[in-house]
C-alpha cells in the first residue's frame, strides 16, 4: 500500500492479526444487518447500530453531533480510541464511518483494505456470537470540518467551473436515467463525470493499485489538483 498517497489511512489482514487485542482499539464492522456479524465476525469486533450515521431527522445527511456522539460511543469509540473500521461491502460503508470521524475531527482510524471478505477467505481467526455493548468511552465530537463536505450550493456553483469535478459514482443506468431507483428526478447532474465506485475494488474487496486508481481518475479528468464532489 506504500504507493498510495495516504497509506497511513488503510491496515492490511497480516497487520491486524497480528495486533487483536491491542489495548485502546476498536475494531467495528459497519453493517446494515447483524445476522452475518452473529455467524462469524473478526475477533472482538463490534457491530454497528446501521452502517450510515445519518440524521434522525433527515435520512440525507450525516448525524448531527448529539447523535453522532451517542452513536460512536455506542460502538466503543472514545477520544483516544484507535479505530479499525471494516464491512462486507467492498469498504464502502467503512469509508462511511471513517469520513464522519473525520467530519468530526477524529483522524485515529483505519480501514481493513479488503474487510471481511480478505480476512475470511485468508483463514484468519473468526468468533461467533452477538455483539458486544460498549461501555465507558466518551467521545467529543469537535465542530463539523465542512471542507469535506458538499452541498447542494457547493456543487451548483462547481457546474462548469475550471479546477472542479463532479464525480458520479452510482451505476451506469443510474448516470443516464435509465434506472430512477424511485427518485423523484433521474439523470445526472451537469457536467458530471461517471466512474462506478464498485470499479474502484478488486475481486477480494482490496482497493486497486495506486497507479491503475490514477490512470481510471485521470481518464475523466480527475486530477491530484482537482477539487472533487462525489455522490
Amino acid at each position: 500500500m506504500a504507493d498510495y498517497t495516504a497509506p497511513e489511512l488503510l491496515v492490511d489482514t497480516a497487520w491486524l492479526a497480528e495486533h487483536l487485542g491491542d489495548p485502546g482499539m476498536q475494531i467495528v464492522e459497519m453493517a446494515l444487518d447483524a445476522t452475518p456479524f452473529s455467524e462469524g465476525h473478526i475477533p472482538g469486533a463490534i457491530v454497528a447500530p446501521d452502517g450510515q450515521i445519518k440524521s434522525s431527522a433527515n435520512k440525507k445527511i450525516v448525524a448531527p453531533p448529539d447523535e453522532a456522539q451517542a452513536w460512536l460511543e455506542s460502538v466503543g469509540i472514545g477520544d483516544d480510541t484507535l479505530v479499525i473500521a471494516y464491512d462486507r461491502s467492498r469498504n464502502r460503508d467503512a469509508a462511511r464511518l471513517w469520513w464522519v470521524l473525520k467530519y468530526y475531527g477524529f483522524t485515529n482510524i483505519k480501514v481493513l483494505n479488503g474487510g471481511w471478505v480478505k480476512w475470511s477467505s485468508e483463514g484468519r481467526p473468526v468468533e461467533q456470537g452477538v455483539s458486544r455493548v460498549a461501555t465507558g468511552t466518551t467521545f467529543t465530537p469537535k465542530p463539523a470540518d465542512h471542507a469535506v463536505e458538499s452541498t447542494v450550493d457547493k456543487l451548483n456553483a462547481a457546474i462548469g467551473q475550471p479546477g472542479q469535478a463532479i464525480w458520479d459514482i452510482r451505476s451506469p443506468d443510474e448516470f443516464s436515467g435509465a434506472n430512477d431507483r424511485g427518485n423523484a428526478r433521474k439523470g445526472h447532474v451537469p457536467g458530471a463525470v461517471l466512474l462506478e465506485w464498485t470499479d474502484l475494488v478488486n475481486e477480494d474487496h482490496t482497493f486497486k493499485p495506486a497507479d491503475e486508481l490514477r490512470t481510471m481518475l485521470e481518464a475523466i479528468g480527475i486530477t491530484p489538483d482537482s477539487t472533487v464532489h462525489i455522490y
